[in-house]
């Protein structure tokens, strides 16, 4: 496996080693030991989500608020995603700032989001299906978002926007200067 930083260095890329032959491939796609080695620190997964959306469809920017926050491990396993972390760690010296990775069938790759970082996606391939981890179960009273088309974030989702297919709950999210649940300096995000 191949740890990458992006450019908010507390997303990581995990590209896994693939042994393929004519019979198909191997993958291992995930190894705690591994990870934790890398990160410093250690995680606890307690749950696997996963979904299948159509061309356009838009699911984020989700988060949860302590003590329900979640650091989440994602990967595509048909298909394809623009898979976005925005970092809302309030006195964060990225505050605001977002990392954007595809992820695929083909390339393999995932992403971990920390604790700390709003989480979304769009699809990019028809019957993509996404498949995630979480370090927390799921709160509907800790459940947050925002504006997935937030004009200071700037993301560029890569889908026309007349083409995006939202929930009804991600249309009304608010922008993230609107937004009085986030996650200040100090908090432990790895707890």
């Amino acid at each position: 496996m191949n740890f990458i930083r992006t450019q908010i260095p507390d997303v990581i890329i995990i590209e896994p080693t693939v042994h393929g032959d004519s019979r198909g491939y191997f993958v291992e796609t995930f190894r705690v030991d591994k990870l934790e080695k890398f990160l410093g620190y250690k995680l606890n997964f307690c749950q696997d989500n996963e979904s299948k959306s159509s061309y356009g469809v838009l699911r984020g920017l989700h988060y949860q608020l302590p003590p329900y926050a979640q650091t989440k491990l994602v990967r595509v396993i048909k298909g394809k995603v623009l898979d976005v972390a925005v970092d809302i760690r309030r006195n964060s010296p990225t505050f605001g700032q977002y990392v954007a990775v595809e992820l695929s069938s083909d390339n393999k790759r995932q992403l971990l989001i920390p604790r700390g970082f709003a989480h979304g996606f769009v699809v990019l391939e028809d019957d993509t299906i996404f498949a995630y981890k979480v370090d927390n179960y799921y709160s509907p009273e800790c459940d947050r978002g925002i504006a997935f088309d937030d004009k200071e974030l700037n993301i560029d989702w890569k889908v026309p926007y007349d083409r995006l297919n939202l929930s009804q709950k991600d249309t009304k999210q608010p922008l993230l200067k609107d937004t009085n649940d986030l996650f200040e300096s100090g908090m432990d995000y790895h707890a």
